[in-house]
């Protein structure tokens, strides 16, 4: 079954890598979507592909790249909208 979720990640997660960190695991998940640093600190995740995929990739956010600290991860169950072929790293 396919689903979509949002992330948002609090802690010590930019500067350390974690956005490609995010990109490589998406990729080895099957997962489309995106990263996004956020000017308050956190980074934005949005990842679309199937149920057991996706909890997979949200062990691998909440532990994050070796420099990184993980404080806190949100969740937010969203639709599909299916505009996403693989995934990327957004500015």
């Amino acid at each position: 079954m396919h689903i979509a979720r949002y992330f948002l990640i609090s802690g010590k997660v930019q500067g350390v890598g974690y956005r490609y960190f995010a990109m490589r695991a998406a990729n080895q998940y099957q997962i489309s979507g995106y990263a996004r640093n956020l000017t308050s600190g956190q980074v934005e995740v949005v990842a679309e592909g199937q149920r057991e995929a996706i909890e997979g990739f949200k062990k691998e956010l909440a532990a994050g790249p070796y420099h990184a600290q993980v404080v806190q991860i949100e969740e937010k169950v969203l639709e599909i909208s299916g505009k996403f072929q693989g995934f990327r790293i957004e500015y």
